[in-house]
């Protein structure tokens, strides 16, 4: 069955330089949900200190396919920061999951991680910890307030881009230059 669309879900909410939360300050956000309660979505511009590698063997996991092991964790957002989320492509579906979009999920099982462990995950992947959330309105205001922009999400902006390209690169799929942008906000 297809998700009930949402509307700002498999959106990219690209934090504009005026926005000074230290949590989202040139931050990307792909939005998974967002419905009349308000809004999740994962940070994917922001490395955290671990790697893959060191997560799943914090969790018992044994690392099989090596090409994970230096692979960076993402700082997905400041709630639940001890929780794992998994963005992810393909048409397997694993415990926990949430079809974001066609053919793009987030996950938060253990099942998704034992498998890219041995090899057998899905084709791509981005593994976060945390989220970040938005009360009932909360994201609509912060909209209106001249926080964020959204973009379409994208895969290739998910799994290839840089890191550290991701936030110019999000914004550059609308037009927008953010080193031209003032970093502070106002209203006429």
């Amino acid at each position: 069955m297809p998700p009930v669309p949402t509307p700002l879900a498999n959106q990219l909410l690209i934090a504009l330089p005026s926005l000074a939360d230290p949590d989202f300050s040139r931050s990307v956000a792909l939005i998974c949900q967002h419905d009349g309660d308000g809004a999740m979505g994962v940070v994917v511009n922001r490395p955290s200190e671990y790697t893959i590698g060191e997560v799943l063997e914090q969790m018992g996991i044994v690392l099989v396919d090596q090409r994970l092991r230096d692979r960076r964790v993402l700082a997905g957002g400041p709630v639940h920061p001890e929780r794992g989320f998994v963005l992810h492509d393909g048409g397997k579906r694993w415990d926990s999951s949430l079809e974001i979009a066609d053919g793009l999920f987030v996950t938060t099982s253990r099942d998704v991680l034992e498998a890219m462990a041995c090899g057998q995950g899905p084709d791509n992947a981005v593994v976060a910890l945390g989220c970040a959330g938005w009360g009932a309105g909360q994201l609509e205001r912060e909209l209106t307030e001249n926080s964020w922009i959204t973009a379409p999400a994208d895969a290739q902006l998910l799994f290839d881009t840089a890191l550290e390209s991701r936030w110019q690169a999000a914004a550059g799929r609308i037009g927008v230059d953010m080193m031209h942008l003032a970093d502070y906000a106002g209203h006429a």
